[in-house]
């Protein structure tokens, strides 16, 4: 039977409003919201006042609070008040992604040793249940990759550089009037939220815990006309992608990159804000999960369903790393790309395996071939800087063998 839960919640913004508002009108589940952290003693809201404090410590010192659910912005003070509750033996809900990424050892610890069970499902992926799927599902199946779109921001913006023909500063444009994207969408369009999803998933789907720092991620800012015309031409979509990649038996590779999309691919269909999961399985192959990936309400039913788990003693086992303890994360991976460049001195940056396919004109200029990840990595400032466009081609992904003298400049001195 399942156990009335008396919540303290951190955050009361879109996606605590969207909470509130899905969990009273949920049918058959019912939990009592104690008491609402906030920060800002001047704004408006629609709750009575006495609901309301601006002391954390008066949700994480009251003993009749047994679920905290941390829903703010700030990934630093997010940890601070998740740390705090686990170590207080309560359990956590939150849906803080950065937070969660950049310190899955330390949260992973803080449960084992308080007995205490922290649920992040709406971290990853909006609606899609995706965290549950991988523990439950995959749980004793070895994955070999895991892809998708994970984020709404950028895909909204991409589907209306192809579908409207805009360039990429109009869909920015649209995607912020339409509340979409932030005023200031960093986060979004340089791949830094994929990311922290990529690595969350992965700790989930393999067993791998990766550091943010240390895993890449290019998003689309430079995105230009020619970038669109290519895939238009093709009969592609470009997607932000992130991709969570089996190299060996126990290396794994997480990157977030552009990619061009066939039409035989899921994620083809998945547009605007929503957001899309690949799971290729050893025996099962490819599973395909389609969901809203924004939202107060979408969000708002990814925390409630954590919370109806934790009212049944849900907790994450974690399967994967017990039963892969050895498991590595590397860089040291093949990709097949595409890269958009403007003078020839660009492309001898690239130490580039073989290429397949080359053009240049007036101006407009690209190459498809393999290269290291090692060498995007060592680029990406270069790239950003510069103005140059790389997205991935195919799904070859491989292991790196060993060196290989680079081909790039003998094809173009010969």
């Amino acid at each position: 039977m399942a156990k009335k839960i008396n919540i303290g919640l951190f955050g009361f913004g879109c996606v605590g409003q969207g909470l509130y508002h899905v969990l009273n009108n949920s049918k058959g589940f019912k939990a009592n919201i104690v008491k609402i952290a906030v920060k800002n003693r001047e704004k408006q809201r629609p709750l009575e006042s006495s609901v309301f404090t601006f002391d954390k410590q008066e949700i994480l010192d009251n003993p009749e609070i047994d679920l905290i659910v941390e829903l703010i912005d700030d990934a630093d003070e997010a940890f601070k008040i998740v740390s705090y509750a686990l170590s207080k033996g309560k359990h956590v809900v939150t849906a803080n992604k950065k937070m969660v990424a950049s310190h899955l050892q330390e949260l992973y610890n803080l449960q084992h040793e308080h007995n205490v069970s922290l649920l992040y499902e709406a971290s990853s992926c909006g609606s899609i249940p995706i965290i549950r799927t991988l523990e439950e599902y995959f749980d004793n199946e070895q994955i070999e990759k895991l892809s998708g779109i994970f984020n709404g921001t950028t895909n909204y913006i991409l589907t209306k550089t192809i579908a409207e023909k805009l360039s990429y500063e109009e869909a920015l444009k649209q995607a912020q009037e339409k509340g979409f994207a932030e005023s200031d969408p960093t986060n979004d369009v340089e791949g830094f939220d994929a990311k922290f999803k990529a690595i969350i998933l992965a700790l989930h789907a393999f067993g791998v815990i990766a550091k943010p720092e240390d895993v890449l991620n290019i998003g689309i800012t430079t995105l230009s006309p020619h970038d669109i015309n290519y895939a238009s031409e093709k009969g592609y979509k470009i997607k932000l992608v992130p991709t969570v990649k089996r190299l060996t038996q126990n290396e794994i590779s997480i990157f977030v990159l552009p990619k061009f999309v066939p039409v035989s691919n899921h994620l083809y269909s998945v547009d605007n804000e929503f957001n899309g999961v690949i799971v290729d399985g050893e025996f099962s192959g490819e599973q395909f999960l389609k969901g809203r990936g924004a939202g107060g309400n979408p969000t708002g039913a990814a925390v409630l369903s954590d919370i109806s788990a934790l009212s049944y003693g849900y907790k994450y086992e974690y399967k994967k790393q017990k039963q892969s303890p050895d498991i590595k994360f590397s860089n040291n991976a093949l990709l097949k790309v595409y890269l958009r460049y403007n003078k020839e001195e660009d492309l001898k940056k690239f130490e580039f395996q073989n290429i397949s396919e080359q053009y240049t004109g007036g101006e407009y200029h690209y190459v498809i071939g393999t290269i290291d990840l090692n060498d995007i990595i060592k680029n990406k400032a270069y790239l950003i800087k510069n103005k140059l466009f790389i997205g991935v081609v195919g799904e070859d992904i491989s292991a790196v063998s060993k060196p290989k003298e680079s081909v790039a400049k003998k094809l173009i001195l010969n």
